[in-house]
């Protein structure tokens, strides 16, 4: 009804929101404007970040208590000045999916029951370069938050030894990211050769602790860094984006200092903007900072050279050049010893 509408003028646009007050996290009661406030009162650090970049719409019409789905592409009735491009998924399906140009556009899908964004790695401008590494710390069974802590901790030390620069942030979940900023020089395919490279060295020195072993069957109590994050036309949980959990936690960047102390579960919607302007932004120089990839390249050339086949893809790709057997360890066992 026309009576549930309200109006916001955001970066030189209208933005009509239906439902303001539809409660849309259940533990505190935070609604539809809640959110939007929540993501304007983060915008001028969130947007050098996200602005500019395709993010796949997952949406939640009853909040983040209820079902979802995720919106493959821009529906009808859209705003005319709505920004969209178009995106392959893994499988080769194309869709068009909303850039995230300004506010108004992130406010927009808020009003569509977006709670979060899942955030291509390059501009929409130009998506044949990969300009960010993600590194997802993957916590498993068994595996702990302070498991998590550690596995970051490695991380930095690996990319501090090559020379490249890393900024961490939480996913709003059980997790960590570790993120590089790259020059506009590479793709996809290179950019996640060397975070296999970055996995298996990072296994190498801690092999009781950290994994590269895609299989869970071998990953045992281990955090896994999960290299295929960087495969083509992933997406990642969005920089200041907020989970779709009943307590609305956001995946906010942090200091490295603050690791080992960070609650994960407190970073909020209803603490994080203040936080932002007691603290200040911690990846304020992130977007300003591009880092060169050859160092993690000339370490996957060496393993290569040494030997290694690539490794696994997730089972939605096609099958890749060197790329050993697509099939779990035991099921392979299982099957020679039919033989």
């Amino acid at each position: 009804m026309a009576g549930d509408a309200i109006e916001l003028e955001i970066d030189g646009r209208t933005v009509r929101i239906t439902n303001p007050d539809k409660v849309f996290f259940s533990k505190r009661g935070e609604t539809k404007l809640d959110l939007i406030e929540f993501y304007l009162a983060v915008g001028d650090a969130m947007m050098p970040i996200v602005g500019g970049r395709p993010a796949l719409l997952q949406r939640f019409p009853d909040g983040a208590s209820g079902k979802s789905f995720f919106q493959k592409r821009v529906p009808k009735g859209a705003p005319d000045w709505l920004q969209t491009t178009v995106m392959s998924t893994p499988n080769g399906t194309t869709s068009h999916a909303i850039v995230l140009a300004d506010l108004a556009h992130v406010a927009w899908a808020v009003h569509m029951g977006s709670l979060c964004f899942h955030v291509w790695p390059h501009p929409a401008a130009r998506p044949g370069v990969t300009d960010e590494l993600r590194i997802d710390l993957d916590r498993g069974a068994g595996v702990g938050f302070d498991d998590v802590r550690f596995a970051a901790h490695r991380v930095r030390e690996l990319l501090d030894e090559l020379g490249l620069r890393s900024w961490v942030k939480t996913t709003g979940s059980k997790g960590l990211h570790v993120f590089v900023k790259l020059a506009e020089e590479w793709d996809s395919y290179q950019v996640r050769a060397a975070a296999v490279a970055a996995a298996r060295e990072l296994e190498r020195r801690h092999p009781d602790r950290l994994t590269a072993a895609w299989w869970k069957e071998e990953r045992g109590e281990r955090v896994f860094i999960d290299f295929n994050q960087n495969a083509p036309h992933k997406t990642v949980f969005g920089t200041w984006s907020v989970r779709p959990r009943v307590g609305a936690q956001v995946s906010m960047p942090i200091r490295w200092q603050d690791v080992d102390d960070v609650v994960p579960d407190d970073l909020t919607i209803a603490v994080v903007p203040g936080l932002l302007d007691t603290e200040g932004d911690a990846w304020a120089d992130f977007p300003w900072s591009p880092q060169r990839l050859e160092p993690l390249l000339e370490m996957s050339e060496r393993d290569l050279a040494a030997g290694l086949m690539d490794a696994p893809w997730p089972p939605v790709y096609p099958k890749m050049p060197n790329e050993p057997p697509r099939v779990a360890p035991s099921r392979a066992r299982a099957s020679d010893g039919d033989r």
